[in-house]
């Protein structure tokens, strides 16, 4: 049913959409979207963050004694 919309169709969505809420309004849910795919972003950074601080804990998991001995 979508697979033949267009560019036309888009263009009359898009006027269609503008009428019924106004400049302001789109203008202010566009700013919200911006907030949240801003805030979704960090949200990855920080988790992919500290995943790998906790891959770099995990690798090293030999006690302290066994390194010292290895240096000897």
């Amino acid at each position: 049913m979508l697979n033949n919309i267009g560019l036309p169709g888009l263009l009359l969505i898009a006027v269609v959409v503008l009428v019924l809420f106004g400049r302001g309004k789109i203008s202010s849910l566009m700013g919200e979207v911006g907030k949240g795919i801003t805030a979704f972003k960090r949200g990855v950074d920080d988790s992919s963050k500290e995943l790998d601080d906790s891959m770099k804990d995990a690798r090293d998991v030999t006690p302290e004694d066994e390194k010292e001995k290895e240096k000897v």
